[in-house]
């Protein structure tokens, strides 16, 4: 199974880079992982309703022209639906026994654009919280290893 993860903007904290490879090492014992960072846009300051929907959409149009053709698309966002950690993994097997390649999308600071909301099949949410992005991209690659560890009947620390 492949998973892609693309996501908006580069992570330069090292503490997150060190998790994102250590979670990454851990999965490719279950899957292909590959994760696909897009530029994020600017953002004015001060910037009015019209802007940052401007920013979204040049945000979006770099998401869609990296999202595979065949692949199963998750977004991301917090009107998603919430799921448990076991939820998760089941919603995990029951997609991949219909794809074999699956793209979850992370936004960037102002969350997605409709465009990338409308092309995913299935939109989730880690809480009605805000977190930063990068943070995001962290928690999925957990949430990603605890469902393969689930789903395998292995034995993962609660």
């Amino acid at each position: 199974m492949n998973i892609n993860v693309i996501c908006v903007g580069k992570i330069k904290e090292k503490y997150f880079t060190d998790a994102i490879t250590e979670y990454s090492k851990r999965l490719s014992r279950f899957v292909k992982l590959n994760i696909i960072e897009v530029a994020d846009e600017k953002i004015p300051d001060n910037a009015s309703a019209k802007e940052m929907e401007i920013v979204k959409k040049k945000e979006g149009e770099r998401i869609l022209s990296k999202l595979p053709a065949n692949s199963f698309a998750v977004t991301l966002c917090v009107e998603g639906k919430e799921l448990s950690s076991t939820e998760f993994a089941t919603k995990l097997s029951d997609i991949s026994m219909t794809s074999s390649n699956i793209t979850f999308i992370i936004g960037g600071s102002l969350g997605l654009s409709d465009d990338v909301k409308s092309a995913s099949q299935l939109r989730l949410s880690f809480g009605r919280i805000t977190l930063p992005h990068q943070l995001i991209r962290v928690v999925l690659l957990e949430q990603l290893y605890r469902a393969f560890k689930i789903n395998n009947n292995e034995t993962y620390h609660k």
